[in-house]
């Protein structure tokens, strides 16, 4: 059962989606002396708060849909050495607890990548809700680091002088506009 602790701010009740022309969920790794960036377009997330402040956060990927900037790398982070897309098709979330203070918020829960489960803790800010366009609107976003590896995407290349070309830290970011249903 997920709930909020009793002495921090509610969020706002009710079923909330992800709007997906304003909502993103990327990642970034370093990558020989740079930044590897990604995103998956489109994605799913979905936050439903109930009156007592019990709330879940459930978000879910097609590997397939993993965007960079070069086809020929799409295509490798869908092979067997990163995404398995055709054995794993899915990346899912699923929160475990959520704490809110002011707009800062604490999400923990389980990451299932690679068909992998991994718990992991994000943190980040809510803010809203707001009324725009006739939707009652709140904004979420969220950020954690995890290794690669305890995913079982261990694909690496040595370079020149033998320090690893991809590093085993990434970033997620999931910017969530979410539109109350």
């Amino acid at each position: 059962m997920n709930t909020l602790a009793q002495t921090t701010q509610a969020l706002p009740t009710g079923t909330w989606e992800a709007d997906a022309a304003h909502s993103r969920a990327e990642f970034a790794v370093e990558y020989m002396g740079g930044t590897f960036r990604g995103a998956f377009s489109p994605f799913e997330a979905r936050l439903a708060v109930a009156e007592d402040g019990t709330a879940t956060l459930s978000g879910v990927a097609r590997a397939e849909s993993v965007r960079v900037q070069n086809e020929d790398l799409e295509a490798h982070l869908l092979s067997p050495e990163f995404f398995d897309a055709e054995r794993t098709p899915e990346l899912t979330f699923r929160t475990t607890d959520i704490r809110r203070s002011g707009e800062t918020v604490d999400v923990d829960g389980e990451l299932v990548v690679h068909g992998r489960p991994q718990q992991v803790h994000l943190t980040g800010a809510v803010r809203g809700p707001i009324e725009a366009y006739g939707q009652e609107r709140i904004s979420l976003t969220l950020e954690a680091t995890v290794d690669r590896t305890a995913f079982g995407l261990n694909w690496n290349a040595p370079l020149g002088d033998g320090t690893p070309a991809l590093a085993n830290d990434v970033l997620l970011t999931a910017e969530l506009y979410l539109v109350k249903r």
